[in-house]
Parts: structure tokens; sequence; C-alpha cells
């Protein structure tokens, strides 16, 4: 993780106040079929989006111009993109209701400091992967692809690809790996 200054730059809290006002204005009440619109609006916001997203009008984005997301990735309601730094959501993922990716958070570790600057590091989510509903995914952290996050689990490491994982701290607990056929 990279440590920020003690706070973001007026720029970037100013850019946060103005993304607020769209997105109560222009996003938060939209009918649930209008997952167009609401991929427009957050495109003009710096959002990188591919074709077929979905994102629901209870998605919960604190910054458009640090979120990509590949072709027919879907953002439920209720999830929240906490995305100080940038969050990538490969093809085809869910991130499902509740879920919570945080990329950031605060350096604690010199405790005579009543700072503790702000510390960030991107996530990543993998082609096809799946967070299930109220899992947190934490800084830095790297979901593989076709992988499943359990429901209420607390994603602290990488996980491998095409594994179900869950726990508090998350854990592999099977591989969904193609098997190989002689």
């Amino acid at each position: 993780m990279t440590p920020a200054k003690s706070g973001l730059p007026l720029q970037n809290r100013l850019a946060r106040v103005a993304w607020k006002l769209v997105d109560c204005a222009l996003v938060r009440f939209t009918p649930r079929p209008c997952h167009a619109w609401r991929a427009f609006v957050l495109r003009l916001c710096g959002a990188k989006l591919g074709a077929g997203c979905h994102i629901y009008p209870g998605a919960i984005i604190w910054a458009p111009w640090n979120l990509e997301c590949g072709d027919d990735a879907c953002i439920a309601n209720g999830a929240e993109i906490y995305n100080v730094a940038r969050v990538t959501i490969g093809r085809r993922a869910v991130i499902s209701q509740g879920a919570y990716l945080c990329s950031a958070s605060h350096d604690y570790s010199d405790a005579s400091r009543a700072e503790f600057p702000l510390v960030s590091a991107p996530i990543r989510v993998g082609d096809c992967a799946w967070i299930a509903a109220r899992a947190i995914v934490l800084p830095g952290v790297t979901i593989g692809e076709g992988s499943v996050i359990g429901a209420g689990s607390v994603v602290t490491r990488d996980t491998p690809p095409h594994t179900v994982c869950a726990g508090n701290p998350c854990r592999v607990i099977k591989s969904t790996a193609p098997k190989n056929r002689a």
C-alpha cells in the first residue's frame, strides 16, 4: 500500500462532491432496467466500462474515475465500491448485494502520531469471478479469474483462479478448475 498525504487533495474532494450530486440526481433514483443510462453517466464521470455492464441504482461508487469494468460486469444494489485507488472488475464478474470492495485504510503502525495517514492499493477482480453477498475485499487484493468468494467472507490476500473461497479470513475451500480428461 502506498501512503497518501494526511488528506486527499482539494480537487479530489470537490470532484467527489460533484459526483455525489450527479449520483443523487441522475443515477440513484433511476428504474432498475436503466443500466445503459447509468453506464453513460458513469462514463461521463470518468469510469471505464465495457459493453453491457449492469450497474444497479443502489450501488455505491465512491469515485467513478477509479472504476474499470469489463464487458457484462455487474455491481448489485447495496454493493459498495470504496475506490480511493483503482478497482478493476473483470469481464462477466459479479459483485453481489452488500459486498464491500475497500481500496484504502489508514496506517495505524505509529500510534504516537494522531494523523493515521491514508494508505491505498488497487483491487482487481478477475473475469467471471463472483463476490457473494456481504463479502469484504481489502486493499491490494486480486481475486482470481473464475473464483467465487463466499457470502460474508473477509478477503485479506489474493485468491487463486478457479477456486471457491470463504471465511474470515478467507481461505480456499475447493478448486473449480476444469479437470483434464484423457
